[in-house]
């Protein structure tokens, strides 16, 4: 309506426009009623302005109300969205939470399964049996375990004591023999029969023999009989159905074999410096038996000046003493200089024999550990062959070149130290005898200067 008021009276302006440029004269005789008419006008469209304005401002007004409307509408839903999506993911959570339940629930169903089949197979070797698996469909697991324990506690009670049963089992030579089998819970067991009698070890397959170690038969007889022994000697086993080995007891030869060639090698050095070893002690055991006999004497007759006599003596007389006195004897007109330069020959000369296999001795004290870690580095290279071609699952394969390395270095040290102990022990003694030499010949020149001024 606005648009079609101002249309007429922009028609009307140019009409009078119009008319004004056509008809000057006109114009000017109707300007009086024209201003009215445009003063009347534009009072009405004054008013129309107003009124225009004020709807205007009314259409502002109801905008702005739907629009706070519309958008506390939109806020409402946003946040009820808000709430349909935290809902939604809780309800996630619950279906993610109930999967996992239902997946553990499962496990731990086949568990309790499996359990109960493992239980069922154990308990039957003994007797002991539970309700089969089909009956199980509509029995709560409570039941089940309740089941499961009742049988258990029985087992446990009848395995927990001594039982006498007669059955079967095998002697320490391998013959099978039939007797009272007195069993000490399920742990172990006595056999005892008028063919031997002992305590029981698994042969395999559930089945006995008698243990091949410590004398048991008086224990198992007195079991037999009801009668408890003072000392119980018992061979505990985890399980009937495996096999014991009992490994026989290894020689000196069998560990000497262990360590290979260089283990006989050192062996055989052992055995060569324990020979010396005797040979030196005879040869210094000789040399020192009539150490103080021939002081004892030669200083007698030489404090009386006879000489003669005393060097008859020496030279009667055996050992390594008499013979660097009877060298001082024969020389004891010489000067003094010359005399124990004789002496010191004749001390050298017996130093040969004294000494006799001492630097063998040494040297094989010295090579023996050598020699074992010399084997150990050979057996640990052995074992990492094995290791490399085989792995480490099965340690049988590696006891070989384990026992070369550790069985050498046992035997170098057993063969080196008492070699080097007891060969300075007998260096010792031979320096001391040369001691004794040389002040025994010292004193029979001091004597025979003192008798001869």
């Amino acid at each position: 309506m606005l648009l079609n008021k101002t249309g007429c009276l922009f028609f009307c302006l140019l009409l009078f426009v119009g008319g004004a440029a056509q008809a000057p004269a006109a114009e000017e005789e109707k300007d009086g009623s024209l201003e009215r008419a445009f003063q009347k006008e534009f009072a009405f469209l004054e008013t129309q302005k107003q009124e225009l304005f004020k709807r205007l401002k009314k259409f502002r007004a109801d905008s702005n109300a739907k629009a706070n409307a519309v958008a506390r509408k939109v806020s409402s839903l946003e946040t009820e969205l808000q709430r349909l999506e935290m809902e939604m993911e809780q309800l996630n959570d619950s279906i993610v939470k109930a999967e996992h339940q239902v997946e553990a629930n499962s496990g731990n169903r086949q568990l309790l399964d499996s359990m109960f089949q493992q239980a069922n197979a154990s308990m039957s070797d003994f007797g002991f049996k539970l309700t089969e698996q089909r009956d199980f469909v509509d029995v709560k697991n409570e039941e089940r375990l309740e089941e499961l324990y009742s049988k258990a506690n029985d087992l446990v009670r009848t395995l927990s004591r001594v039982r006498r049963e007669k059955g079967k089992f095998f002697l320490a030579d391998g013959t099978q023999v039939t007797g009272t089998i007195v069993r000490v819970g399920n742990v172990a067991a006595y056999g005892v029969s008028d063919s031997g009698s002992g305590a029981l070890v698994p042969a395999g397959e559930g089945t006995l023999r008698i243990y091949k170690g410590e004398e048991t038969g008086a224990v198992a007889r007195a079991l037999a009989a009801g009668e408890s022994p003072s000392l119980l000697k018992i061979f505990l086993f985890e399980s009937s159905s495996k096999a014991i080995d009992q490994k026989p007891q290894k020689g000196i030869i069998d560990v000497v074999e262990s360590g290979g060639i260089i283990g006989w090698v050192i062996v055989l050095l052992g055995v060569l410096v324990v020979i010396m070893i005797l040979a030196r002690i005879f040869y210094l055991r000789s040399a020192s038996a009539t150490n103080g006999v021939v002081i004892k004497k030669v200083t007698n007759l030489v404090r009386k000046g006879k000489l003669g006599e005393a060097l008859r003596f020496c030279e009667r007389t055996k050992g390594s003493t008499a013979r660097v006195v009877a060298s001082t004897l024969r020389n004891i007109d010489r000067d003094r200089d010359h005399l124990e330069d004789i002496v010191s020959e004749s001390i050298l000369h017996e130093s040969d024999n004294l000494g006799r296999f001492s630097t063998f001795i040494i040297v094989i004290a010295a090579v023996s550990p050598l020699l074992g870690l010399l084997g150990t580095v050979t057996g640990m290279i052995a074992t990492f062959d094995v290791i490399t071609e085989f792995g480490t699952g099965d340690p049988k394969l590696l006891s070989g070149g384990i026992s070369t390395a550790l069985v050498t270095t046992e035997l170098g040290l057993i063969v080196a130290i008492p070699a080097l102990l007891i060969g300075n022990l007998l260096n010792a003694w031979s320096n001391r005898i040369k001691d004794n030499m040389e002040k025994a010949a010292l004193r029979v020149i001091n004597l025979a200067d003192r008798a001869a001024a």
